[in-house]
C-alpha cells in the first residue's frame, strides 16, 4: 500500500482525495498497489471537506511521517510551499504538486536538491491536458521549434465572448467572476502572470532555460476593445492570450501576450474556458494537445497520473535531462524580439495624418501591410488600424514613443503581437 499525504485540501486537493477513493479498484490496477490518502493538511480542522481522511493543520505530520510514502504540495503561493517541499525532499520523500509560481521560481533549485528522488508536476501546467508527459516523454527525441499555447481558462472564456458575441470587457470580467472563472482581483490571470507561470515551466523542459516571470514579456488582455476585435475579424484573425516559446537563430523568445492568430489555425478554434498546446518538433511535426485546463477533478487528474507513474517507477529525471543541456540557447532579451504588430491610434481626420504615420515608422524601418480606418465618437478623429511587417521589438516601441509625440495623434496607442 502506498500512503499518500496532501499539504492543501482545497478544490483539487478535495478531489484528489475522492478520485483516489471513488476510483481505487482501477488506479490500483493501474498502478499495481493501492493508494490511500492517510492525512491532508489545512488552515482550519473544523471546516467541513467533505472527505473521509485524517485532518491536521501542522504540515509536519505529513512531512515527518515516515509512513507517507508521497507528498502531494496543493497550498499555492512560493515560499512557504518551498519550504515544506524542501523538507518533504531532504527527508527522501517524492513530491507531487500543481504549484506553477513555485515551479516557475524555484524549479531548478528543486531540480537539483530532488536528484533521484521522484519530483512530478504534471497538474501544473494546463490542468488535465498532459503536456509536461508530451515533452518529457513522448516528444524527447525532437528538438522543439516552437511551442504556442492557450494556457488560461479564464482569459480565453473573456476574449470568446468578446469576439462571438460583441461583449465589452469590463462586462465579460464581471461575468466571469460571477461564474467563478475570475478571481475578486483577476490581475493574475488577465494580466498574463498565470500563463507566464506555465510557460517558464514548458521552455525548461523544451530548450533548458532559466527563466524568471521579470526576464520575459508578460502582456494581458486588459486593453482590447470591440475595435480591435472587428479589425480582426475582417483581416481574418482571432485573438487569443497566447505563451509563446520560439527558438530563433539567436536564441528562444519567452513571451506572453494577446495575440492575433490566422483564424483558419487550430488554436483559433479553441473557445471558451478550454486550453491547448501547439508543439513543433524537427521530427514530429505539429501536434496539438487539447482539454481542460482547470477545476478540480481535472488538474486532480494530472495529480494522480504523476502519484501513479511514481508507483509504477516510470518517474525520470524532473526536467526531462538526464546530463545537462548543452544547447548554446539563450533567453533573447525583450527588446531582440521579432514579429508583425497591430497598432491602433486616434488621430485627426484630416489630410496628410496618415502620410506623416507612415513617414514617422519608415524612420525606424517599419513598413505598414494593411490598413483600416474607423469612426471615432469625436467626429473630428477617426481610429486607424494597421498591420505591419515583421520587425524587432525595440524598433515598434521607438517607432509608438515617436508617433506618440505627433500632433496629430491623441491617447495611447494600442499594440498587438501578430502569429502566423
Amino acid at each position: 500500500m502506498i500512503r499518500v499525504g496532501i499539504l492543501g485540501i482545497g478544490t483539487v486537493g478535495t478531489s484528489v482525495a475522492r478520485i483516489l477513493e471513488e476510483n481505487s479498484d482501477i488506479i490500483e490496477a493501474r498502478a499495481g498497489k493501492k493508494i490511500v490518502v492517510k492525512t491532508g493538511i489545512v488552515k482550519d480542522t473544523t471546516k467541513d471537506r467533505g472527505v473521509s481522511i485524517a485532518l491536521s493543520d501542522d504540515p509536519s505530520t505529513v512531512i515527518d511521517d515516515p509512513e507517507i510514502d508521497i507528498v502531494v504540495e496543493l497550498m499555492g503561493g512560493v515560499e512557504a510551499p518551498y519550504a515544506l517541499v524542501k523538507r518533504a525532499l531532504k527527508n527522501g520523500k517524492p513530491v507531487v504538486t500543481a504549484n506553477k509560481a513555485l515551479l516557475a521560481y524555484h524549479r531548478y533549485e528543486l531540480q537539483a536538491l530532488a536528484g533521484e528522488i521522484p519530483f512530478m508536476y504534471e497538474a501544473s501546467t494546463a490542468g488535465g491536458i498532459p503536456i509536461i508527459g508530451a515533452l518529457r516523454n513522448g516528444l524527447s527525441a525532437n528538438h522543439i521549434e516552437s511551442i504556442k499555447g492557450i494556457m488560461n481558462g479564464t482569459c480565453n472564456y473573456m476574449l470568446t465572448k468578446m469576439i462571438n458575441e460583441g461583449a465589452d470587457y469590463d462586462e465579460i470580467l464581471k461575468e466571469a467572476q460571477d461564474l467563478g472563472y475570475a478571481e475578486a482581483d483577476p490581475t493574475f490571470d488577465v494580466g498574463g502572470f498565470d500563463a507566464a507561470h506555465k510557460l517558464l515551466i514548458l521552455a525548461s523542459i523544451a530548450y533548458g532555460i532559466d527563466a524568471k516571470p521579470e526576464d520575459i514579456v508578460i502582456e494581458g488582455i486588459e486593453n482590447i476593445t470591440q475595435t480591435d476585435v472587428t479589425f480582426a475579424k475582417e483581416f481574418g484573425y482571432e485573438i487569443k492570450l497566447l505563451g509563446i516559446a520560439k527558438k530563433v537563430e539567436e536564441g528562444v523568445e519567452l513571451r506572453v501576450h494577446a495575440t492575433m492568430i490566422p483564424s483558419e489555425s487550430m488554436i483559433a478554434k479553441v473557445d471558451g474556458v478550454m486550453n491547448a498546446v501547439t508543439v513543433v518538433g524537427d521530427c514530429v511535426g505539429e501536434t496539438m494537445y487539447y482539454g481542460a485546463g482547470a477545476g478540480g477533478d481535472a488538474t486532480a487528474s494530472a495529480v494522480i497520473a504523476d502519484i501513479i507513474d511514481i508507483v509504477r517507477g516510470n518517474h525520470g529525471p524532473m526536467l526531462g535531462y538526464k546530463k545537462g543541456l548543452e544547447s548554446g540557447l539563450k533567453l533573447l532579451h525583450k527588446d531582440e524580439i521579432v514579429s508583425q504588430y497591430y497598432l491602433r491610434l486616434e488621430v485627426n481626420d484630416q489630410s496628410g495624418v496618415l502620410a506623416a504615420i507612415a513617414s514617422t515608422l519608415g524612420r525606424f524601418g517599419i513598413s505598414i501591410e494593411s490598413m483600416l480606418q474607423k469612426p471615432s465618437k469625436n467626429e473630428e478623429r477617426a481610429k486607424l488600424l494597421f498591420t505591419t511587417h515583421c520587425c524587432a521589438e525595440i524598433k515598434m516601441r521607438d517607432a509608438i514613443d515617436a508617433l506618440s509625440e505627433l500632433d496629430d495623434v491623441h491617447g495611447e496607442i494600442a499594440m498587438m503581437r501578430i502569429e502566423k
